[in-house]
């Protein structure tokens, strides 16, 4: 079974664009390019493409088995499930273990997507209700139920609510406490490494 990921799907989705944009451009320049002009161009399209990775396409939130496994641009930590103490959300999900905290780079909770969730979650006026004729539908109390259910709330909280009920259910079923574990993550440091051979190699023939 695929593991789930919990990410931004509008950062995904255009990590992904800019991926086939930087994949047709590169084939270009190798076909048609002249050095040292298209080696210059490789670079800021490495630079630009390395970035798009580490900040689009790496960043997520994955339930495992041993614990939450958060790759944030640089960086992965892994809280196993009996460490995790509480999850809320600001901007960003935080993740409290002890006197430890891991931020999570997404997915995040903008002001303009709070207060979209908010208005969704507005109640609205029964028709009748007032003396002009409205065209909006009435909605049952089941609908305006999940709908105050729902005010507020963002993609962001919704994956904080997971994560907590998974935490509580799996910390049961874990052995002893475990402190959680910070490592760089090797892809997006090659990705970075070869960017930044490229630009040295540009400055140099240049």
């Amino acid at each position: 079974m695929k593991p789930q990921v919990f990410r931004s799907k509008t950062a995904w989705v255009l990590g992904w664009v800019w991926m086939v944009f930087a994949a047709f451009n590169a084939v270009d320049l190798v076909a048609n390019g002249t050095i040292p002009s298209a080696l210059v161009a490789g670079a800021v399209l490495a630079v630009l493409t390395a970035a798009v990775f580490v900040g689009c396409l790496r960043p997520g939130i994955l339930p495992r088995e041993d614990g939450i496994m958060v790759r944030n641009p640089l960086r992965n930590v892994l809280v196993p499930w009996k460490a995790v103490d509480g999850i809320h959300v600001s901007h960003a999900i935080i993740i409290e273990s002890g006197d430890d905290s891991v931020r999570c780079w997404t997915p995040q909770a903008s002001a303009r997507e709070r207060a979209k969730a908010v208005r969704r979650g507005t109640p609205n006026v029964p028709a009748g209700s007032s003396r002009y004729p409205t065209t909006q539908p009435q909605v049952s109390k089941a609908e305006q139920k999940a709908a105050e259910a729902m005010a507020g709330r963002t993609h962001a909280d919704w994956v904080a609510q997971q994560l907590t009920e998974m935490a509580e259910k799996k910390s049961r079923e874990a052995g002893e406490k475990r402190p959680l574990i910070a490592t760089w993550s090797p892809s997006a440091l090659v990705a970075l490494a070869a960017a930044l051979t490229l630009v040295i190699a540009a400055l140099i023939l240049s």
